[in-house]
């Protein structure tokens, strides 16, 4: 095969180099800083003697060793939740649309609202709902439910899961859209063919549309894994800098801004461990990112 001409290799240059200038801006520079920064000892923020990998010696021993695991905890836990439960209601929604029920166009626009939210807004909006004293949810609880009390962000065993469901009644919208994109992208040919052939609506739906909604599939896995892996701002809005209640909603960004810049119980900071914190954070979502990509596209081509 020959190779292109060199003044199409110069256009493709030319589109493709902003791009790579913000990555390296806004990307690489603060990856590259932040390792610096957790090979110096520091005081306050200023920066100190060299110590090479003392800060990620310390991660791996006590007390940090058991923070970092429990906010890692957190993160895979949300990614396996969201995985499952918020694609598999998008899936489910996405093809519900498909075939274009009545008032399609509205449901697929109101789906799709609480995503242009700030998740700022979001967590304080949900926190308004679920107040302990006059939240419509808590009175709904325990009015009609009749449960003697209802505050899952107070009590540390549903923190977690009450946050996560948060985060899927925001975010589900995003995956829905992009699925209903895959399945437009079907010919009408196929399923026509389909159907005179004989296959039912559920044949249809995992011999023709599954298979072909490979290359959404990858696209959601990998935004849902980096986004669950970066998660930090609901987790802030409820629970802070420490993810109270007990911790529970802790996770490695949380850590990492804690670490880096104190918190209202202690203003102490260490930048050096903090700096630790980002670099295994960076190094798992890249490594993830790359896995699963590399795997996804592979089921993509079998399909």
């Amino acid at each position: 095969m020959s190779s292109p001409p060199l003044s199409r290799t110069l256009w493709i240059a030319f589109f493709v180099a902003p791009a790579l200038a913000l990555m390296a801006i806004f990307m690489l520079a603060p990856a590259l800083a932040a390792f610096s920064y957790a090979l110096y000892d520091w005081k306050a923020f200023s920066r100190g003697d060299f110590v090479g990998f003392k800060h990620f010696i310390r991660l791996a021993e006590p007390p940090y060793r058991g923070m970092f695991l429990a906010a890692l905890g957190h993160n895979a836990i949300t990614f396996l939740v969201k995985l499952t439960i918020q694609n598999g209601i998008a899936l489910l929604i996405a093809y519900a649309l498909y075939q274009r029920p009545i008032g399609a166009r509205f449901f697929r626009g109101t789906l799709f609202l609480p995503v242009i939210l700030s998740l700022v807004i979001v967590g304080y909006l949900w926190q308004l709902f679920l107040h302990p004293l006059f939240g419509p949810i808590t009175l709904f609880m325990m009015d009609i439910v009749g449960l003697e009390q209802f505050a899952p962000l107070g009590d540390s065993r549903f923190a977690l899961a009450t946050t996560i469901l948060m985060s899927i009644w925001r975010n589900v919208g995003f995956p829905t859209i992009v699925f209903l994109a895959g399945m437009n992208a079907i010919p009408d040919e196929i399923i026509k063919a389909a159907r005179i052939d004989g296959a039912n609506d559920w044949q249809i739906f995992r011999r023709i549309i599954l298979p072909n909604l490979g290359p959404a599939f990858t696209i959601i896995v990998i935004l849902t894994f980096i986004g669950a892996f970066e998660w930090f701002d609901l987790p802030f809005v409820i629970g802070g800098a420490t993810g109270n209640p007990a911790n529970s909603l802790d996770t490695m960004a949380l850590m990492f801004f804690r670490l880096s810049f104190g918190d209202t119980s202690s203003p102490v900071t260490d930048v050096g461990l903090g700096g630790a914190v980002s670099v295994v954070l960076f190094a798992i979502v890249l490594a993830g990112s790359k896995f699963g990509a590399d795997y996804l596209r592979k089921r993509e081509v079998k399909a």
